[in-house]
């Protein structure tokens, strides 16, 4: 009944929202459609057609504007599950097709890609990955790199990064700084270790993917701790790290490298619900990153989230090797084509200092409801006017419109139909968040 109320009322919600939403929009198509004659269009002599997979992300539409802008002609890609992806609709993206679920049908995962490398003739593949597929990436990304190029990681340097463990071993083997870990593969190492003699606080993180656990930061020791450990499902087939809690302010960044070298970068104030972005020059996280790629001699998309602490020293807590949402605060950038298919030794680029930090409007309308006193009120409505909203782009409005009241709007209907709840509706990724959900 919980589960059946919860979506009927969600949906309820985007329908009062609607109309506004419409009225946005047509109006945005009808001023676009007057000042199109003005518009110049990007003549390319060499226009690359480029494979973007995660369809459903708002990372992976930004990408195909910052390319179709540039002159490119994008094809996008997205699970089965995800057909009704808004963003098929933006006049960014050319085409839009939809592929088996990697980790359920990893080859077929493969030959469909292929198929759509062959037949599209493809130059740049460039995977915008979920957590979970970025290693089934990697993998399609060996078949397809004898067709076009891949903008991604080798498997095994994947697993790697995408380890918290090995990450971190990895980074204190090349000599940079990286908490304290321990891997865990029974709740009893956790019982047995001296807290008091170490004199340190640690958090339990799962190493595979979990979108609910992650949010849990609790600090060990902690009360009931036999219980809580025991209810996190640890063994050897589900390790879990225990890593060192370091006190300081949290960074994520977004990097995409070219061997070895940052070709575009970015660095934003973090959450553990990241859904605001908003660029600050952090010079040691980016001494950091550049030593890192650079002894890996990377090329691809790699992500990080840093811990400063009061004194100044970065300390990497985790690595993503896939695009980060941060990505977006390139919305006015004309380079990001450039730095992904070029080699250039110039140095990154980062967001204009003229770009302002982007937000969802949809999760800030549901932030309304945290408002407690007038000065609540005052920031949130800095945050929306002087901000941008990620989704929302003056001639290309329609994924404003079709991400919440077609893409999320049918998953709830699909959920609903099946008397299934959910944790929280991420209008970012494009999904329900949902216990042992993707």
């Amino acid at each position: 009944m919980i589960s059946l109320l919860q979506n009927i009322l969600t949906i309820l919600l985007l329908l009062l929202a609607l109309p506004l939403n419409l009225g946005i929009v047509l109006t945005s198509l009808v001023l676009s459609w007057l000042i199109s004659p003005l518009r110049q269009s990007p003549h390319l002599p060499n226009p690359k057609r480029i494979l973007i997979t995660g369809g459903k992300m708002t990372k992976a539409l930004q990408l195909s504007r910052s390319f179709q802008q540039a002159g490119h002609q994008v094809i996008l890609v997205e699970t089965q599950k995800y057909w009704l992806s808004g963003h098929r609709f933006s006049r960014a993206v050319s085409k839009f097709y939809t592929v088996p679920v990697p980790e359920k049908e990893p080859d077929n995962y493969t030959q469909k890609l292929l198929d759509i490398v062959k037949k599209e003739k493809i130059d740049v593949f460039i995977p915008v990955s979920s957590p979970v597929a970025s290693y089934y990436d990697s993998l399609a990304g060996t078949k397809l790199s004898d067709y076009c190029e891949v903008m991604h990681f080798s498997p095994e340097v994947t697993q790697m990064l995408d380890n918290k463990y090995t990450f971190c071993q990895k980074a204190e083997s090349l000599g940079l700084s990286a908490p304290q870990s321990f891997l865990i593969t029974n709740p009893q190492q956790v019982l047995d270790f001296d807290f008091a003699t170490d004199g340190r606080q640690y958090i339990l993180k799962s190493i595979h993917y979990d979108s609910v656990s992650r949010l849990d930061k609790r600090r060990l020791p902690c009360e009931n701790m036999a219980d809580y450990v025991q209810n996190l499902g640890i063994s050897a087939e589900n390790p879990w790290i225990m890593q060192e809690f370091i006190r300081g302010r949290e960074y994520c960044t977004h990097s995409t490298v070219r061997k070895g070298k940052i070709r575009l970068h970015c660095c934003s104030p973090s959450s553990p619900f990241q859904v605001n972005y908003q660029q600050v020059e952090k010079p040691a996280i980016l001494d950091w990153v550049s030593k890192f790629v650079g002894e890996l001699n990377l090329t691809g998309q790699i992500s990080f989230d840093f811990i400063e602490t009061p004194d100044g020293q970065v300390y990497p807590i985790e690595c993503n090797p896939r695009t980060h949402s941060a990505i977006t605060m390139f919305y006015n950038h004309p380079g990001v084509a450039t730095a992904y298919l070029e080699d250039d030794h110039n140095g990154p680029i980062f967001p204009l200092p003229e770009s302002k930090p982007t937000y969802w409007l949809y999760h800030e309308l549901w932030r309304l409801t945290e408002i407690r006193s007038l000065a609540d009120l005052q920031t949130w409505l800095g945050k929306i006017t002087q901000g941008k909203e990620a989704l929302f782009q003056f001639d290309d409005p329609l994924p404003f419109l079709t991400v919440p009241h077609w893409q999320i709007t049918l998953l709830l209907l699909d959920n609903l139909r099946r008397f299934k709840g959910w944790v929280r509706i991420d209008f970012n990724i494009g999904k329900l968040v949902e216990l042992g959900g993707d």
